[in-house]
């Protein structure tokens, strides 16, 4: 074997492995997006692939002779079903059940990891006669290996924040499509004329439709966002972080991250009023004020009515958040320009790692976070995460957390209530509003001292809250309340768990 074809089907082997793990980390990817719950995605799919890629391995014996030709095959096949397969998912989770994209992921995932395990004895038998079975399996294994670490390096790195997970997997379908092409056209002199005709036409073909995939990519894109959301879509950017989208029918004006809904402009002085008054009316104490999360600067609008108030940090990990609530007239418009008063300092770090590195301490603290639909945001809630926050509290200090719905996910409400009283605080005190858009929504606050309730007075104009209002957002009704629920840590989240129960209970009930 020349030098040439030896490293054309090292480069082979290093390409099919880098192109495998790729499709499985868009695959798990995806169906966290739209499923939640990452570990367990993540989990089903490397354990799925590695079964199937088992079975793979097995079924290879059933190739006989022409080795080359059937590598080429499989080459080809994986480019299709891998480079399809987010595209596949997008269309079956915007018109299908949650039980349907979850069998076609399967479906997608075992299917390419019969063909991943059946490259590796193929390129073996392949190199057999020119290298003796030691060196012939620790070069292909050792490659393959290679490029599945390369593969886990460009995923988070490159494809994720600056490709996006449905271009990424149309470009490696081409990546591997074009594999099988260049050793077709390398070996072309081991076929047939008719072989050969046959396998050009094929791979015109896969080209053209990926090509057409390509070009389409966008408008394939912006039809999926607009079957998602009611109304029509007037900004969207997929950051390293989360995709964000924002969109406007009539006077309505709703942003949303990864498809979660955070506001709408109907009704959002409702949740941001309930958020940022009863805690600001309640501290004796409020000349630096922190804010976790809320980039889109509404919560901040509702601080700097106080004039006493001397400084305010807000911390979101996404920079894409800050400039969109800078530059977009229609946030601009709603935010009241809060971000560029001369008060404010944004900050674009992680909530956790900020505390764990900010050692000032505020009076106020707010956490304005997404809800815990992920590990990642579970943590956000944590008893570990809370007691960061009463370390960064002065002494006569108090915290406010977004809590999200005593009534739809009741658990998880009184979860985020118990890992705050769980630190503990001197006073924790559950409390919820009605957000149209949200439903009755739940808030905890924690403070250092006594609080008693009765003594809150409003000191700034609101359009939604009043002082004969305070005292019945501390009442909760019987329905709304729960015998017992766990603490949620960062070793064990629960949290996570008692949300996405929540809401499949009252998807069942739809």
């Amino acid at each position: 074997m020349a030098a040439k074809e030896k490293l054309l089907l090292i480069t082979s082997i290093f390409i099919a492995g880098l192109c495998s793990i790729i499709y499985e980390l868009l695959i798990s990817t995806t169906s966290s997006y739209f499923l939640g719950d990452s570990v367990k995605q993540f989990s089903i799919t490397i354990g799925t692939y590695m079964a199937a890629m088992g079975v793979g391995s097995f079924l290879s014996r059933i190739f006989r002779k022409d080795f080359l030709l059937r590598f080429i095959e499989v080459e080809l096949l994986l480019g299709v079903i891998g480079g399809c397969s987010v595209p596949i998912l997008y269309f079956v989770f915007a018109n299908a059940s949650p039980t349907a994209f979850s069998g076609i992921m399967l479906l997608l995932i075992s299917l390419i990891g019969i063909l991943t395990g059946m490259e590796i004895p193929l390129l073996t038998l392949i190199l057999k006669e020119h290298y003796p079975l030691q060196i012939n399996l620790s070069n292909v294994l050792s490659v393959d290996y290679i490029g599945a670490l390369a593969a886990t390096l460009l995923f988070p790195f490159l494809l994720l924040p600056f490709v996006g997970v449905f271009l990424s997997s149309v470009l490696f379908g081409l990546v591997n499509v074009g594999l099988g092409i260049v050793n077709l056209w390398y070996f072309r002199h081991q076929l047939g004329a008719k072989q050969r005709t046959n396998y050009i036409v094929i791979s015109i073909l896969i080209v053209t439709g990926f090509a057409f995939l390509l070009a389409g990519s966008q408008q394939l894109l912006g039809r999926w966002h607009d079957s998602l959301y009611k109304d029509r879509i007037v900004y969207t950017k997929t950051t390293p972080y989360q995709t964000l989208v924002l969109t406007k029918g009539g006077e309505d004006l709703r942003l949303y991250i990864d498809r979660v809904i955070q506001f709408s402009s109907v009704d959002e002085y409702r949740y941001h009023e309930a958020l940022i008054h009863p805690a600001m009316s309640m501290a004796p104490y409020r000349k630096r004020v922190l804010i976790l999360g809320g980039g889109e600067g509404l919560a901040a609008r509702e601080v700097l009515k106080y004039p006493d108030v001397e400084s305010v940090f807000i911390v979101d990990i996404d920079p894409a958040i800050f400039e969109l609530a800078r530059t977009n007239s229609y946030i601009t418009q709603l935010n009241a320009n809060s971000l560029d008063h001369p008060k404010v300092t944004t900050i674009p770090e992680d909530a956790f790692v900020f505390l764990m590195q900010y050692y000032e301490l505020f009076d106020l603290i707010i956490a304005d976070l997404p809800d815990p639909t992920n590990e990642s945001l579970t943590r956000l809630y944590s008893s570990e995460f809370y007691q960061l926050i009463k370390k960064r509290l002065t002494p006569n200090g108090l915290f406010v957390t977004q809590a999200t719905g005593p009534f739809h996910t009741r658990d998880a409400f009184w979860c985020i209530q118990e890992s705050v009283r769980a630190v503990p605080f001197a006073a924790t005190l559950p409390y919820h509003a009605y957000v149209p858009s949200f439903g009755d929504w739940g808030f905890v606050i924690g403070a250092k001292y006594p609080i008693d309730t009765s003594s809150i007075q409003l000191q700034v104009p609101t359009k939604f809250l009043s002082n004969e209002l305070f005292p019945h957002l501390f009442h909760f009704e019987k329905d709304l309340m729960v015998d017992t629920v766990q603490v949620n840590t960062l070793d064990r989240p629960i949290l996570l768990d008692y949300y996405l129960e929540d809401w499949r209970r009252w998807s069942r009930k739809q």
